[in-house]
């Protein structure tokens, strides 16, 4: 099974880096031929919402390192979407990846891609993923994606946090399991 992995983090060991990391050992460990786009250490513009691509009929306008993801995207089974929880949304850095999904919306409606999310945060309030899950259903919904997963670390704002909990292990299993 091919899987592209979109982090969102710009802290290379941070806690959403470490999921990302156990989940892609796992996956790994399955068989599974895997992709990661570190979003915050790449180039991307944001979406002008020109329509020059006419979603997908022809190529964006920018030229940045979604020319490196777009073909992986396209061709993955599974999309993994990372991120920490910024204001109780996903970070900039991987919503501004998502945001240039329009230029393949086309290709990417309704392809049976299934997707995961896997979240941190350092408050662990009953509602504070919430609107992250929601926000990520809805993208599901408009993709016609199936849900493959949820993971939330919740009360982990720190690496040595999150070290001390079971949200590592989990990652791992659900890459083993995909």
């Amino acid at each position: 099974m091919k899987i592209t992995v979109i982090t969102g983090s710009p802290h290379k060991n941070g806690t959403s880096a470490l999921l990302a990391d156990r989940f892609i050992e796992g996956a790994k460990e399955a068989g599974h031929n895997l992709f990661r786009f570190n979003s915050a250490f790449e180039q991307v513009k944001p979406c002008l919402g020109c329509d020059h691509c006419g979603l997908g009929r022809n190529k964006c306008i920018h030229n940045d390192s979604m020319n490196k993801l777009n073909p992986k995207l396209l061709e993955a089974d599974i999309v993994v979407f990372v991120t920490p929880l910024y204001y109780f949304g996903m970070s900039a850095q991987i919503k501004a990846v998502i945001d240039r999904f329009y230029a393949n919306n086309y290709r990417l409606m309704g392809s049976g891609k299934k997707a995961l999310l896997m979240a941190t945060s350092y408050d662990d309030n009953d509602w504070t993923m919430s609107d992250l899950v929601s926000h990520y259903k809805t993208i599901l919904k408009y993709l016609n994606w199936k849900d493959a997963g949820i993971l939330l670390a919740v009360g982990c704002g720190t690496r040595n946090d999150i070290e001390h909990t079971d949200y590592p292990a989990k990652a791992y299993q659900m890459g083993k399991k995909i």
